[in-house]
């Protein structure tokens, strides 16, 4: 009776891979709710407003340097948008926040099927973030492939963890 009364007061002990987990999971969650309100942005707004903005806020930066990196390559970025590369940025956006929000809950939830979605969502994000880091290198792309990476190595040792822990429930 007192494993059972353990068993259901405590799942496992917080290690650090537990806390790292828990972390990684609230940075998912903030970076999907953030993909949803930017795919709803990027369904309002059109790409003339973005040119615009983006060519107000350079000028005084290429007014001090005409070679300045950031500003040249956001404000280059910018003058080839269309309506349909906003569209799909947004409907991007908008499907892959909403998806890892609610695989996110799900996992918070504890609903194991929701720890093998979480992995098969990400690993699907880092094969496609692999091939564009294979035609077009970014530094961007590297650090989120490694920090999916890691969500991944993360998830599938809790959802090892939190399948015995529901086995052993059951069973006692």
């Amino acid at each position: 009776m007192d494993e059972k009364l353990k068993l259901e007061n405590k799942r496992h002990p917080e290690d650090l891979t537990d806390k790292a987990f828990h972390i990684a999971l609230y940075l998912k969650a903030a970076h999907g709710a953030l993909e949803i309100v930017s795919g709803i942005i990027l369904l309002i707004i059109k790409p003339e407003t973005i040119s615009s903005l983006v060519e107000k806020l350079t000028t005084g930066e290429l007014s001090e340097d005409k070679h300045d990196f950031v500003a040249t390559h956001v404000l280059k970025l910018t003058q080839h948008l269309t309506e349909a590369s906003l569209t799909f940025a947004a409907i991007y956006l908008l499907a892959h926040g909403i998806a890892r929000l609610v695989l996110v809950i799900e996992v918070f939830r504890d609903h194991l099927w929701a720890y093998i979605g979480l992995i098969i969502f990400t690993a699907i994000f880092v094969i496609y973030q692999s091939y564009h880091m294979i035609v077009h290198f970014t530094l961007g792309f590297l650090v989120l492939t490694i920090i999916d990476l890691i969500v991944i190595y993360l998830t599938q040792k809790e959802y090892r963890r939190h399948k015995a822990w529901h086995q052993a429930r059951s069973s006692a």
